[in-house]
């Protein structure tokens, strides 16, 4: 039925929803900015894959975009794919990277569904779903944007690799991150008893891990989820390069082997409604993580790579860009670059409100008191 197109007006000035770049803005306003469907009463067949909205502000003559794409159909390196020839359509170019659409000669969806591949096959852990139509209710959730430099960014991958033995890789600028965080997330929960069992679920790009690699421009959705597990104790005890390697060892299972295995488990599936999250996700547990393991508390995506900035339609870049009001619940997380382009980044988190202010206390003590040291 093609694409909802809103245009809608402001007499708001665009500080009271952007004041400040580095704080979370009041959901309230800042939904507004962002279109939106309602599932509950919306047919499946009728869902949009993609909605606009354009707000313009009259007190200033500005104006945001604000965008909801089909997850189910396209992953984040897709989207910014789709908005990067987008933008290069409205400056009169030709397209850069022409999208790859056919799902059958990359995935050999045409195939008969085979057997596993792999001895122990990605399945989905009934211990996610179990309370899967049992909303958490009056659980309040508080977002934060917080910002790390350079040299804070180049602190953690040093205390990552500390102790470090000379035949292990160095690990890198997202395993240090995600496994501070993922530490920091443990602390702030009070998790620091023994054998308390964690799970941090990870998005990984499939596209350069099958072989052969995925055509160059594949549209679609090619992110396999894996979960790194490890005790909150542990995590929080050890040095920082015990949660980044921990990090790794779940990055380092996506091979082709596994990405194959798991389309032919799902293949092989009479009923994907377990996997299902097409409806509005309410927690963690109402996404359809394939993975076998522990029930993640906490999920991290790394925009780090994807060309988020120099979004020019013709105006000049963009003043900011934020991922909106995508999965608001507790444990989401995103690591993106800065707009400056100095090596800094920005981690957009979610957390039960009674955690975030320790959470963001031990974020940053711990890096400076290891600054302080060196």
């Amino acid at each position: 039925m093609g694409v909802p197109f809103i245009e809608a007006e402001s007499d708001s000035e665009l500080d009271e929803y952007f004041r400040d770049l580095y704080a979370a803005p009041s959901s309230l306003k800042y939904d507004k900015l962002v279109p939106t469907v309602d599932y509950s009463t919306t047919p499946i067949h009728e869902r949009p894959l993609l909605l606009v909205q354009l707000t313009s502000f009259s007190s200033c003559g500005l104006v945001c975009l604000g965008l909801s794409m089909s997850h189910t159909v396209i992953d984040g390196y897709s989207a910014f794919h789709f908005l990067s020839e987008w933008t290069r359509f409205a400056r009169n170019k030709p397209l850069e990277t022409v999208p790859f659409l056919d799902r059958k000669a990359a995935f050999r969806a045409g195939d008969p569904p085979l057997a596993p591949t792999i001895d122990n096959p990605p399945l989905p852990s009934l211990s996610i779903h179990a309370d899967k139509d049992k909303k958490k209710k009056g659980k309040r959730v508080a977002s934060a944007i917080l910002k790390l430099s350079k040299d804070q960014v180049e602190r953690l991958k040093h205390m990552a690799n500390e102790g470090r033995s000379e035949t292990t890789r160095a690990y890198t600028r997202f395993e240090s991150l995600a496994g501070y965080i993922w530490r920091c997330t443990c602390k702030a929960r009070k998790h620091r008893m023994d054998h308390h069992p964690t799970g941090l679920a990870i998005y990984v790009d499939a596209r350069s891990r099958m072989k052969p690699p995925l055509p160059k421009g594949y549209f679609g959705n090619a992110a396999v989820d894996v979960i790194a597990t490890g005790d909150a104790g542990e995590l929080v005890s050890k040095p920082l390069g015990f949660a980044a390697s921990r990090v790794r060892e779940a990055i380092e299972r996506v091979t082709d082997e596994y990405v194959r295995s798991t389309i032919n488990y799902l293949k092989n599936q009479p009923d994907l409604t377990w996997f299902k999250d097409i409806d509005e996700p309410q927690s963690i547990d109402d996404l359809g993580f394939t993975s076998t393991g522990i029930k993640p508390d906490q999920f991290v995506v790394s925009w780090l790579t994807f060309p988020i900035y120099g979004v020019d339609f013709g105006w000049g870049d963009e003043i900011y860009f934020d991922p909106g009001t995508y999965e608001h619940f507790d444990g989401a997380t995103f690591i993106m670059p800065s707009p400056s382009g100095d090596g800094s980044v920005i981690v957009a988190l979610d957390l039960e409100a009674p955690y975030m202010e320790t959470f963001k206390e031990d974020f940053y003590r711990d890096i400076h008191n290891s600054m302080k040291l060196n």
